[in-house]
C-alpha cells in the first residue's frame, strides 16, 4: 500500500468534514492549521503526516511540552492539539474520532438515531442509573458514528471486522478507560442481536480488557493544598461564591459532581440541617449533615451571588443561557482555574479533578479510623468493596499491617 501523501489526507478529511456539516468557519481554521503543519512537513522533509510529528510540530510552534508539564496551556494551544490528534484519528482509522468534540448532533443516519433511541428506552426498561443510561449512548453514538464514516449506515450491515476496528480506536487509552467503553460496546452489541437488528451476537466478538478493580491508587490532596485551594477563591465575586460552596460539598460532604449539579432547594432541610438526595450513579437514597460551613456557603450564594433566575436547581452556570451544568460538564475547568491561582502543580501522573476531592475525604476519614461501612455510606457507595480502595492510599494504616521479619524469623 502506497502511504497517503499530506496533501490527499488533508483533502479527504476536509470532505469528511463537510459530511459531518461542520461549520464553514470551522473548516476554514483546521485548512490554516493543516497549512501550518504542511510548512512544518516540508521543513522536515516529510511527505507524509505521522502522530510523532504532529507532536513535534505543537513543539515547535508553541513550545507545547513545557507549557503541558507547567500547566500553562492556553485554549489556542488545546484547539491546536484537537486539529493535529484528528489528522492522526482520520490517517490511522479514516474516521473523525470526536471525543474531542461536541456537536449537538453526532449521528447522520435515521436508521442509527432511531436504533439508539430504542437502546436507551431498554436501559430505562431496565432501570439503569442516570450516569449509566448516558455513557451508554454517548457510546453507541461514537461507535455508529465510526460506521458511518466507513460508509455503513444500518446495523444489519455490521459485522465482526468494524468491531475490531472500531476497538483499536481506543489503543492508547488507560485500560479502565477501554474497558468502560468496550463494555458499553457489548452492551450495545447484545441489544441489536436480542432486538433482531443483527443476526450475529457480535459481543462475543468484542475483546476483553482486564482491569482490577482496585488496581489504580486514588489521588488524594494534603490538606494544606485544599486549604490553599479554598483560600484563593474570591469570595466576593458570584461566580466565586458559587464555586466555593459546590467544592465544600465535595470536599466536606463527598457529593459526587453529578450529584452537586442536580442539587435542588429541595433537597435542603434546613429544619434538620440535612441534605437529602437520591445519588445520580447509584440510585440510593441519601441523608448528610449540613455542616455549618456548609450551610452557610450556599446560603451566602443564593442570597448574594445566583442569578435571580426561576430555576428548581441550585448551582447555575452564570454566563448566558444561565441554566445548570451540562451533565457532560465534569467541573474540572473550576478545579484547575483555582489550582492555578493557588499555584498548586498540575501533574499528569495525579488526577486533580473535582473527584480526587472525594478521594480525600475518604483518606481523611480512614486516617479518623471510620468504619468502612461509615464512609460507605457517606460516599453513596453501593457497597463497602468499592470504598476499599481506599485503604490503600491510607499508608499509616498499611504500615500498622507489616509483618516485623525478627518476629517472624524466631517464630
Amino acid at each position: 500500500m502506497i502511504p497517503e501523501s499530506f496533501s490527499q489526507l488533508t483533502t479527504d478529511l476536509e470532505a469528511e468534514l463537510y459530511r459531518l456539516h461542520y461549520t464553514q468557519a470551522t473548516t476554514n481554521y483546521y485548512r490554516r492549521m493543516w497549512g501550518h503543519v504542511a510548512t512544518f512537513l516540508e521543513s522536515e522533509g516529510a511527505q507524509q503526516f505521522t502522530e510523532e510529528l504532529g507532536l513535534r510540530f505543537l513543539d515547535k510552534q508553541y513550545n507545547f511540552l513545557a507549557h503541558q508539564q507547567a500547566g500553562t496551556l492556553t485554549q489556542n494551544m488545546i484547539t491546536a492539539l484537537r486539529a493535529v490528534r484528528m489528522l492522526g484519528d482520520f490517517s490511522q482509522h479514516r474516521s473523525i474520532l470526536r471525543r474531542y468534540y461536541k456537536h449537538r448532533q453526532l449521528l447522520q443516519s435515521d436508521e442509527f438515531t432511531d436504533t439508539v433511541a430504542a437502546y436507551i428506552s431498554m436501559c430505562q426498561t431496565r432501570e439503569y442509573s442516570q450516569v449509566t443510561k448516558a455513557h451508554y449512548q454517548r457510546s453507541a453514538e461514537k461507535f455508529f458514528s465510526f460506521l458511518e464514516s466507513h460508509t455503513v449506515t444500518n446495523t444489519v450491515q455490521i459485522i465482526p471486522k468494524h468491531i475490531g476496528e472500531y476497538a483499536s480506536t481506543w489503543l492508547g487509552y488507560s485500560s479502565k478507560t477501554i474497558e468502560l467503553e468496550l463494555t458499553a460496546l457489548r452492551s450495545l452489541l447484545r441489544f441489536l442481536y436480542a432486538d433482531g437488528r443483527n443476526n450475529r451476537d457480535l459481543a462475543l466478538v468484542v475483546p476483553t480488557v482486564h482491569v482490577h478493580q482496585h488496581a489504580r491508587i486514588p489521588s488524594v490532596w494534603s490538606p494544606e493544598n485544599v486549604k490553599k485551594l479554598l483560600d484563593v477563591i474570591d469570595r466576593g465575586n458570584p461566580a466565586g461564591k458559587r464555586d466555593y460552596a459546590m467544592i465544600l460539598l465535595v470536599a466536606r460532604l463527598g457529593l459526587r459532581t453529578m450529584d452537586v449539579k442536580h442539587l435542588q432547594f429541595s433537597n435542603l432541610c434546613w429544619e434538620t440541617n440535612r441534605i437529602e438526595f437520591v445519588a445520580q450513579k447509584t440510585g440510593q437514597a441519601l441523608s448528610l449533615p449540613l455542616l455549618s460551613d456548609v450551610g452557610w456557603a450556599i446560603i451566602d450564594y443564593l442570597q448574594n451571588g445566583r442569578p435571580k433566575v426561576s430555576s428548581p436547581f441550585i448551582f447555575l452556570r452564570h454566563l448566558a443561557p444561565l441554566v445548570p451544568f451540562s451533565d457532560d460538564d465534569h467541573l474540572h475547568q473550576v478545579i484547575k482555574k483555582y489550582m492555578q491561582q493557588a499555584h498548586l502543580p498540575l501533574s499528569p501522573d495525579k488526577k486533580r479533578g473535582m473527584h480526587s476531592l472525594r478521594h480525600t475525604l475518604a483518606s481523611v476519614l480512614l486516617e479518623q479510623h471510620t468504619p468502612l461501612a461509615v464512609i460507605s455510606d457517606i460516599l453513596g457507595h453501593a457497597n463497602s468493596d468499592t470504598t476499599a480502595i481506599y485503604l490503600k492510599i491510607d499508608v499509616n494504616r498499611l504500615r500498622e499491617c507489616a509483618l516485623d521479619l525478627e518476629e517472624v524469623e524466631l517464630s
